[in-house]
């Protein structure tokens, strides 16, 4: 018995360091500030260390190879904690201007709000503006789901309706720098920071819809007015605080999807964990079960109603564009129609 519980012990330091090692060289392949062949050394060299402790966890030496392993592990992390995510660099044009707002009373100014005229996926004129939003006239709020690769993943945007139709899109993005490009597995390892964009739908809806080619579902949602206020603030303060702090991004704990779960935390929303929330395709059914949406439709016919590429292609980006591509798209009750 004293000798199985030895064998499982080591079993799970060994998984453990194989973790820890996987981990680490990856932090030096895309952190260490050094030519690609210095990186791949230090790389390789730390795999091979987390392979020797676990030969050495089957031997005799097994405590000072997990004692030594650890030194080291402890240097690398006091590394990777040096590593701050930049103020300034020569962004993508897209991600070049963080929003900010300030609230008097009802209305809410923000600065930096995009509005570029995108003539290609990639290429746009740019327009940032500061504009007023009077609160009093907050409506709907409304969910778009951007599926770029496959029906497991998706970009998140909340978009929230004023009275009189005006739209203000809110999308959690990577900063990237000018000529990069986003990286799932790079964006685990403080690879580029976190931007937060407020937008005119038809610039980051309709890029995506109209010139990237990518499948964008809408969702109109059944929340109380005061949660669409106080969620709508809680991106302002975010975005204040972003741009006086910056964070990175991280594909996992960081990303368009989770950064929106924890601003609805923070407004008392109740968002219970659910596998759909990572898997973030899948937030149709999520929201369905929660009642969020029109549940007196099947939630397959809801899925096939939300398509708006073939609408928000067929009239173009004008400025209409927010109204169209919202026809036909089902309205929980209560939820005013578009």
């Amino acid at each position: 018995m004293r000798r199985a519980v030895e064998v499982a012990l080591v079993i799970l330091l060994a998984l453990a360091v194989a973790l820890l090692s996987a981990w680490g060289a990856l932090a030096l392949w895309y952190r260490l500030p050094a030519p690609e062949p210095v990186r791949a050394l230090a790389a390789g060299a730390f795999a091979l260390l987390g392979l020797g402790v676990i030969a050495l966890l089957f031997g005799a030496w097994r405590w000072p190879a997990l004692l030594g392993f650890a030194a080291v592990f402890a240097m690398l992390l006091v590394w990777w904690s040096t590593i701050e995510p930049p103020a300034a660099a020569d962004w993508a044009p897209d991600v070049a201007r963080q929003v900010t707002g300030t609230l008097d009373g009802d209305m809410l100014t923000l600065t930096n709000v995009r509005a570029f005229a995108w003539r290609t996926g990639d290429e746009a004129e740019e327009h940032w503006e500061t504009r007023r939003y009077d609160l009093a006239g907050l409506r709907t709020l409304d969910l778009f789901l951007s599926y770029w690769d496959g029906p497991q993943m998706a970009h998140l945007i909340l978009s929230f309706g004023f009275e009189g139709g005006e739209q203000l899109a809110w999308s959690i993005e990577v900063r990237r720098s000018r000529g990069g490009a986003f990286s799932p597995i790079a964006d685990l390892f403080k690879s580029n920071p976190l931007v937060i964009v407020a937008a005119e739908e038809r610039d980051v809806v309709g890029v995506r819809s109209n010139l990237r080619g990518e499948d964008v579902q809408l969702y109109r949602l059944a929340v109380p007015p005061a949660a669409i206020r106080a969620l709508l603030l809680e991106y302002v303060a975010d975005a204040n605080a972003l741009a006086a702090t910056p964070q990175f991004y991280n594909s996992l704990t960081s990303n368009c999807t989770t950064v929106v779960v924890k601003m609805m935390h923070a407004v008392g929303a109740s968002v219970p964990f659910d596998w759909r929330l990572i898997v973030n395709g899948y937030l149709p059914g999520y929201a369905y079960d929660r009642g969020v949406l029109d549940t007196s439709l099947p939630l397959a016919e809801l899925r096939a109603r939300a398509h708006i590429d073939e609408r928000a292609r067929a009239g173009g980006l004008g400025p209409d564009f927010s109204q169209r591509i919202r026809a036909g798209v089902p309205s929980p009750s209560g939820v005013p129609a578009p």
